[in-house]
């Protein structure tokens, strides 16, 4: 949702402001947009459950980069500021737990 309608669609300005910031005003429109088109493909790529533990690698690998770079170059343009990294740290751990916990455990009750 996030990539689709604050990127793609270009609904929540400020994303293509944070990428400004990072990669340049003169590409921000279309790293934006391919951001959001990545967030969308990750998506199917979860709905699939194929490779799931390199799709839960991939996501957790993206967030920490993607967050700690935000962090770094535009911490007043983030929606909840300094607090980006807990919230951002929690989604792995849920993504971690999901994939490495859940899921083992799930695929060994077989």
């Amino acid at each position: 949702m996030n990539g689709l309608f604050c990127k793609v669609l270009h609904l929540v300005p400020r994303h293509e402001m944070i990428v400004s910031r990072i990669l340049g005003f003169v590409y921000a429109p279309f790293l934006t947009k391919l951001i959001g088109i990545s967030e969308i493909l990750i998506c199917i790529w979860i709905m699939s459950n194929i490779k799931s533990r390199w799709c839960a690698i991939t996501q957790i690998i993206l967030v920490a980069t993607m967050n700690i770079i935000e962090y770094n170059f535009a911490q007043d343009l983030l929606l909840f500021g300094k607090l980006n990294l807990v919230f951002a740290s929690l989604f792995i751990l849920v993504v971690y737990y999901n994939e490495f916990i859940l899921n083992a455990y799930s695929h060994s009750k077989k």
